[in-house]
This record gives structure tokens, C-alpha cells and sequence, in this order.
């Protein structure tokens, strides 16, 4: 509530009068009395009516600008939450997080009315406004004792600082008074024991007698027994303090002193007050009348029309929900050694975009670990999850396409007054030459800094606009080529609804008609159509098939990680830095679910990444989404072909390529392929010992951004050695193709072919290679190459060439080693069964 100008004029007006008396007092300087002396003798009586005049004008202003009881009127009202089944969620008080209920004071227990009247102000029915009287004891007793022993506030002035609080001071203290006259003035005193009473801090969020008694016993104000009313009554001397469900002790030894005050002014006898004080009273559990999802429907609630209905019914599933906050608790158990403390979780339905489970935190109601913050709508960094939408932005635009080979090497970014930028991954390694594939599945930081350096930082902030980020609301310049690692700030729910985004192949879920008012989802992500002739919903298609690959992120999270689900679906983590916030999003055909773990007070936890923090509750709401059902497979990307590709220069391969895969093409791409050539980073040499043997070498030959990488790799100097293995690669993932074929991997060679993986060396000499698979010796031959028929399992390949005696190793022998490891294929089928024991 402003303060009016002229309550300052008012205040000073007596200063400014006193000074002049004192000027009028003044003598000549000789000792008689001045005319103007002589003049204030004359004049006094005139000066003393004047004053007075001012102390009554001063005291009857307020009766012109009075405050009445409909100008304090709390319309808000109950409003009762079910599911989308019609099952009840609970019942909020208020539209916001504070649980407000307005009763009549007729509906007030008159215990409780008489109790906080004794404890609060028990002079009430006997002085104005200000009880000027304890007001002077009050100031008495900070000038004897130096300390506040008693308040001198009334009911009138709490309701004045109720209505318009402000920092205590003297000044305050003095508005306070002057809203106190003007209530006064415009209310007699049942309406402002009834404002008081419905405004009453009463623990927590909860406020007035109507909602506490609903709140902490289950029952109405006017059902109050004496021992529950003057509980109640002893709570706003200390709200925080005296939390009933925080601070029995200290609120029963309160309560007594309520009693004794009651006893004190014979409303109650001593014998009443002995038994109040001893009867046995049960607190409601603190859940406050909320059976589940508390943030969502406090989300909701913000976002209803001024004129709603009683009863609304949401999109949620309450059995859903239920199982949701059961497994943020559990996840947060076994994280609890890590210094993990809170976590929260979305489920959406791809099809229709209603919120199916809303979890913002492990426990609402835990006020100590800052349960009220939503996790789901609070803003954090969020790592590497908005890589996707980059790397489909740049295959739209052609900036870069399915086969690119993209350099994970040191680099390093410079800017005007910015010290020197140097992108790490999480693991703090380089992988080289990398497909397009390799670098989003593996969430690698360098490609993805090359891409947006390409695609431009105003470009895809844009698309992250489009796509619904509505908080990153900072200048291109601001966030810079960090912004696809996570130096903006957006929310689990930007996150969710951008991931339904590409779930539904870049086109906006139609809005949900299930719920009986307009509430729950926000503005629809809309994309604006572009000027590229590329299918869209292709490229969208591409990422998820990207995303949804097992096989190429092998490399960083392996193969059976709990990302790998036994189902179809597309799946990304992220980390932001110092391990602050873990994020895992993905999405089947049907649910997109979005979860992040961390701490709402921003402490690091210690070493937990996506894959580790939030990945586990990720895992588990999917398992349970598709417990009952056989899920659908996601979309293929619709136009496009599969070529093999060599996975060192993502050409068309050669003889000479050592490692060949699968990878999709646009149809316009097809010709620029068949008619490459992968000379670009492999070269063929031959020594004239290898050209009358018909044997040759490999080399790479790397473009002279890779210098500085190749120079830190210990598999460099393998490249150099006389006698290394080509192929495989240590590392190296390959799949067995069951006899019926698998349709995800497709090959130009025949199937016998594909059965047989060959082992390839490249050496100077001459002398024969003996081959060693998992310490057995299987093959001595004189050639470069060796076929081996595949079977399941992990294996470590050793060669050897040179001089053996007995065992060892004679001066000049060269050897080297590699691991890999062969996994059967499941055949696809269009819909595939499973069991939810067989996962992660």
C-alpha cells in the first residue's frame, strides 16, 4: 500500500512547528525579551489551540480515507483436483502456494476466538486502533531491559501489517499506526477480528483458522475442541517456530501459556485448562489435503481464468503419478552417497500432449530440503540435451549431411575481452575423424562446437525460440558457441515438450480436449517452415534413428548402458558444469519423458553424470509406461537410403578402408557418393617388396587440423609401427546377423560374407603373421589378412611376426594387440514383444 504525500507533510509538520516556538522564545541579545517573545506571550493560547486542532485533524484524516471490510474481501476459493479417470488429486485452498480458507466469523469456534483475543490482544474489546498503553509499557521495557519483552501491537495494527507488510522499522512502525486508524475507521470490530482471524500466519504456507484447522486436524474452524483451538491460537506468535508438524515441544509449552491467559481472564476454569493442556491431539499428515502431484496442481491452478469451476479435471493419471514420485524417492535412496538430493520428472503423450505425471521435487512438504521448489519449471543449465536440435538444424539447412566427417580434435575459440575457449568432453579425450552419428550419440563437445560455428549462434537460438525455450531471452553475443553445451538456462518442461517436438517428427502435439478447462499445457512449440527443400520430418526421423542407436554410442556409455531399452526409443543426457544438474530425455512412439537430478541450492554432486543420475529414474518410468503393451517402433526416416559408407572419411569404400558401416543418404546425395572417390584420408603405399608380394599398406592421411590430436594419441605411434592391426580397432562393436536378416543393417556383400569378420594387418616384412585370438593361436599365414568366422563374445586379437624360441620373445619380434566384441542381432519385426525383466 503506497503512502500518500501528504502523510509526510504530516509527520513533519510538528518538527517544523517546534522550531518556529523556539524562534519566537529567542530574546533581543540584551537580555529583555524580544518582540517577538513579547509577541509569543500574546499568542500563546493561539499556538496551544492550534496545536490541538492538528493532534484532532491528525486523528480524524483517517475517517477520510478509511478502509472497509469489502476492500479486504479474500475472494479466493477451494477448487478440487481429479485425474483424467475422475479420481480425486486433492483440494487446494487457494490458486497459489499458500493454503488460504475465508470463513464467516460465525463458523469460528469461539474458543479459538477467545484464545487468540488473550494471547495476541487481550485488551481488544477495550481500546482503539492503538493501545497506547501497552505501546508505552513496551517502549518502557526496551529502555530498562534493552530487549522486546512484550509487543505492543494490537489485533488492529498485526491487521495492518498483514495487509501491507514492510521491513519493521520506525518508520514502518509508524505507517502501521496510521493504516491501523484508517481500518479503524472504516470497520467495527468483528469485521476486523474477522479479517484478522482469515489472515492469521499460521506455519508453512498456510494462513487464517479455517485452512490450519483443515491443514493440521482434518476438520472445520467451527468444530475446533479448546485444546485444538488454542494449538491454533498459540501459532502466530512464531509461525515458523511453532510448526506444529516441525515443533510439537515448543508449540505445547506455547499452548500453555494461551491456557494460562484464558484462565487468567476467567473465560476457562483451571480445570479446563488442565485438561486441554493434557488431551491427546493428531496432527493430519502434512500432505494438506493434496493426495498427489502438488507442484503440477498448484501449476495448473496459477493458470486458471478468474471464473472457473469448482471441480477441474486434469490431464493427469494418478496412478502413474503415484509410481513416478515412488521412483524419484527410490533413485534419490541409492544416489543419497553422492550428495544428490533432489530430482524431478515429466511423462507427455506424443499424441495428444497432455502431462500424463508431473514430479517436481522428492517431497513437497519437506520445507528443510526446499520441497516447494518445482524442478520441473526451475530454470538450469542443461548440459548437452539441446545438441539434437542443432544437428538437425544443420542437416535442414545442409550444412552438413548424414556422412559428414567431423573433427574431434583440440580447438580453441577466441573473442574480444573473452579469455581463450577450449571445449573438453566429459571423458577429457579426442576421438579423431568422427561421423555425424558418432559425435551426437556419443555427446562429443567439439563437433558439436564446429556445427553451430557453421550454422551460426543467432541462427539456432532462433530455432530453440521456435522450438519453445522462452528463457533464453540473453543476446547470441551472450551465450556463444557455448549454447550447445548448456550455457543458457531452460526448464525439464522446455526440455519435454521441445523432445515431443521431434517425437512427433517436428510437428506440435494437437491440444488436449480431456480436461475440463482450458489449463495445463502451454503455447505449442510452432516451427516456421523453412525455404530448404529437405524433408523435415525426415531429418527429425534421422535424429531420433541417431539417437536411438545402441551401437553408436557404444563408445561412451557401452552397449548395455540404461539408455539401451528393449523397445524402440531415442534418448539424450546431459551434464552441466561442475556436475550441478543431470538431465535424461527421450521418447518411444507413444511418451516422451523428461528427468533431471541434482539440488535445488546448486551444489555439485560428486562425479554423477546423466548416464548415472538421471538416466536410472528415466529408465524405469519407460520400462513402466510399456510394461502392458507392445510398444510401436519409431519412424523410419521416410525418403532416405542406406548406403556403406568407410567410417574413417564417410565415403564410398575402397579395398582399403578398415572399417565399413551402414548410414542414410538424401536422394539428391546419391550421385556426389557414387562418384566419390576415398582418397581423402586413406592412401595406398607399396614398398617394391610389397609390389612383386601384391601386399600394401594403409595410411592415414589426416588433414592438418588432426596434427595436433595425432601428436597426443598413443595409437598414433601404432600408425608408424612396422606391424599393426587395421581391423578391427581396438574397441570396436560388431553385430551378428541371424539368418533371417536384419533390416536396420543392410550390406552389399553377401550373406556368407557378412558372417566373417576380416582381420587385417599392415606390416613391412615379409615373414609370416601368426594370429592369436583370446590367447589361442588360430591361423600362421603369410598374408596381410585373415576371415574369421564371428561368434558372441568379447575378444582380444594379437598378432605376431618374427624369431620365437621357446616361447620368448626374440630381439626384433613386433606384436601388437587389439579388443572387440561381437553381439548377436535380434531380428525387427513391426511389432516387437518383450519382457520387462530383460532390461537394464
Amino acid at each position: 500500500m503506497a503512502k500518500p504525500q501528504w502523510l509526510g507533510w504530516l509527520i513533519a509538520l510538528p518538527r517544523k512547528v517546534w522550531l518556529t516556538i523556539a524562534g519566537l522564545m529567542h530574546d533581543d541579545g540584551h537580555g529583555r525579551p524580544s518582540s517577538n517573545r513579547r509577541r509569543w506571550r500574546w499568542n500563546r493560547w493561539k499556538i496551544l489551540l492550534g496545536l490541538v486542532g492538528l493532534l484532532i485533524l491528525l486523528r480524524l484524516l483517517p475517517c477520510l480515507v478509511p478502509i472497509r471490510a469489502t476492500d479486504l474481501v479474500q475472494d479466493d476459493r477451494a477448487i478440487e483436483f481429479r485425474d483424467r479417470h475422475g479420481t480425486v488429486l486433492g483440494t487446494l485452498l487457494t490458486r497459489d502456494q499458500d493454503h488460504t480458507a475465508v470463513v464467516p466469523i460465525e463458523r469460528v469456534s469461539p474458543w479459538f476466538l477467545q484464545a487468540i483475543v488473550a494471547a495476541e490482544d487481550k485488551r481488544f474489546y477495550s481500546h482503539g486502533a492503538v493501545d497506547w498503553w501497552a505501546m508505552g509499557r513496551a517502549i518502557g521495557q526496551v529502555v530498562t531491559t534493552r530487549e522486546v519483552v512484550s509487543g505492543g501491537s494490537t489485533i488492529t495494527m498485526q491487521l495492518a501489517r498483514m495487509i501491507d507488510p514492510k521491513p519493521r522499522t520506525i518508520a514502518s512502525k509508524l505507517q502501521e499506526i496510521w493504516v491501523s486508524w484508517r481500518l479503524w475507521a472504516g470497520m467495527d470490530r468483528r469485521e476486523i477480528l474477522h479479517s484478522y482471524v482469515n489472515r492469521l500466519p499460521m506455519g508453512g504456507n498456510v494462513y487464517g483458522v479455517e485452512a490450519a484447522s483443515k491443514v493440521y486436524f482434518g476438520i472445520p474452524a467451527q468444530d475446533l475442541s479448546l485444546a485444538q483451538a488454542t494449538l491454533l491460537a498459540a501459532i502466530p506468535n512464531a509461525p515458523n517456530r511453532l510448526n506444529p508438524h516441525e515443533h510439537w515441544d515448543r508449540l505445547k509449552r506455547r499452548q500453555h501459556y494461551v491456557l494460562d491467559r484464558l484462565v487468567a481472564d476467567r473465560l476457562i476454569t483451571p480445570e479446563q485448562r488442565d485438561l486441554a493442556w493434557a488431551e491427546v491431539v493428531t496432527l493430519q499428515p502434512r500432505q494438506q489435503g493434496i493426495l498427489a502431484a502438488p507442484h503440477y496442481l498448484f501449476w495448473v491452478a496459477k493458470q486458471l481464468p478468474k471464473t472457473h469451476p469448482a471441480q477441474i479435471t486434469t490431464s493427469l493419471d494418478l496412478p502413474l503419478q503415484q509410481f513416478v514420485e515412488a521412483q524419484v524417492r527410490q533413485v534419490l535412496e541409492t544416489l543419497q552417497s553422492y550428495n544428490v538430493q533432489q530430482a524431478a520428472a515429466i511423462v507427455l503423450d506424443n499424441s495428444t500432449g497432455d502431462v500424463l505425471a508431473y514430479v517436481g521435487s522428492r517431497d513437497y512438504f519437506a520445507e528443510s530440503e526446499m520441497g516447494r521448489n518445482d524442478g520441473v519449471q526451475a530454470l538450469r543449465q542443461p548440459g548437452s540435451t539441446l545438441k539434437p536440435f542443432l544437428y538437425e538444424l544443420a542437416l535442414e539447412k545442409q550444412i552438413i549431411k548424414p556422412n559428414t566427417i567431423l573433427a574431434d580434435v583440440p580447438a580453441h575459440y577466441g573473442s574480444p575481452g573473452a579469455q581463450l575457449y577450449s571445449p573438453t568432453d566429459y571423458s577429457e579425450t579426442f576421438q579423431g575423424p568422427v561421423r555425424v552419428r558418432i559425435a551426437l550419440a556419443n555427446s562429443l563437445n567439439i563437433p558439436a562446437v564446429r556445427v553451430l560455428e557453421k550454422v551460426g549462434v543467432a541462427t539456432f537460438l532462433d530455432r530453440l525460440h521456435q522450438l519453445g525455450f522462452r528463457h533464453l531471452t540473453q543476446t547470441p553475443t551472450y551465450y556463444g558457441l557455448g549454447l550447445t553445451l548448456g550455457s543458457g538456462e531452460v526448464s525439464l518442461w522446455e526440455l519435454a515438450y521441445a523432445y515431443q517436438v521431434m517425437a512427433n517428427q517436428g510437428r506440435s502435439p494437437q491440444a488436449s480436449s480431456r480436461t475440463s478447462v482450458d489449463v495445463g499445457l502451454p503455447q505449442a512449440p510452432q516451427l516456421k517452415p523453412t525455404a530448404y527443400h529437405r524433408d523435415a520430418a525426415a531429418t527429425w526421423a534421422l535424429i531420433a534413428d541417431m539417437l536411438s542407436d545402441r551401437h553408436a554410442r557404444a563408445k561412451s556409455f557401452g552397449l548395455n548402458s540404461l539408455l539401451s531399452l528393449p523397445f524402440p526409443t531415442a534418448v539424450k543426457t546431459g551434464t552441466s558444469s561442475d556436475f550441478r544438474d543431470t538431465w535424461t530425455v527421450g521418447f518411444s512412439r507413444e511418451y516422451t519423458v523428461a528427468t533431471w537430478v541434482g539440488n535445488f541450492t546448486g551444489e555439485p554432486m560428486r562425479q554423477i553424470s546423466g548416464v548415472t543420475g538421471a538416466a536410472p529414474l528415466w529408465n524405469q518410468i519407460m520400462v513402466h509406461l510399456h510394461g502392458q503393451r507392445e510398444p510401436e517402433a519409431l519412424p523410419k526416416p521416410t525418403g532416405l537410403v542406406q548406403r556403406p559408407i568407410c567410417a574413417l572419411s564417410g565415403l564410398k569404400p575402397t579395398h582399403a578402408c578398415p572399417t565399413i558401416v551402414q548410414e542414410y543418404f538424401y536422394p539428391e546425395d546419391l550421385t556426389a557418393y557414387e562418384q566419390s572417390q576415398d582418397t581423402a584420408d586413406l592412401t595406398v603405399a607399396q614398398t617394391p617388396a610389397q609390389s612383386r608380394s601384391k601386399q600394401s599398406t594403409v595410411r592415414l592421411n589426416l588433414p592438418a587440423e588432426y596434427n595436433e590430436w595425432m601428436a597426443q594419441q598413443s595409437q598414433a605411434k601404432r600408425w608408424n609401427q612396422q606391424l599393426r592391426i587395421i581391423s578391427p580397432q581396438e574397441g570396436d562393436q560388431f553385430l551378428l546377423v541371424s539368418d533371417r536378416g536384419h533390416p536396420s543393417i543392410q550390406s552389399s556383400q553377401k550373406e556368407s560374407e557378412r558372417q566373417r569378420l576380416e582381420f587385417k594387418v599392415s606390416t613391412q616384412s615379409q615373414q609370416s603373421i601368426e594370429w592369436i585370438l583370446n590367447g589361442k593361436t588360430i591361423a600362421k599365414t603369410s598374408n596381410q589378412s585373415l576371415f574369421w568366422e564371428m561368434k558372441p563374445g568379447t575378444w582380444t586379437l594379437e598378432v605376431k611376426q618374427g624369431q620365437v624360441k621357446q616361447g620368448q620373445v626374440k630381439q626384433g619380434q613386433e606384436t601388437d594387440r587389439v579388443r572387440f566384441r561381437v553381439e548377436m542381432a535380434e531380428p525387427e519385426s513391426d511389432r516387437r514383444g518383450f519382457s520387462t525383466g530383460a532390461g537394464d
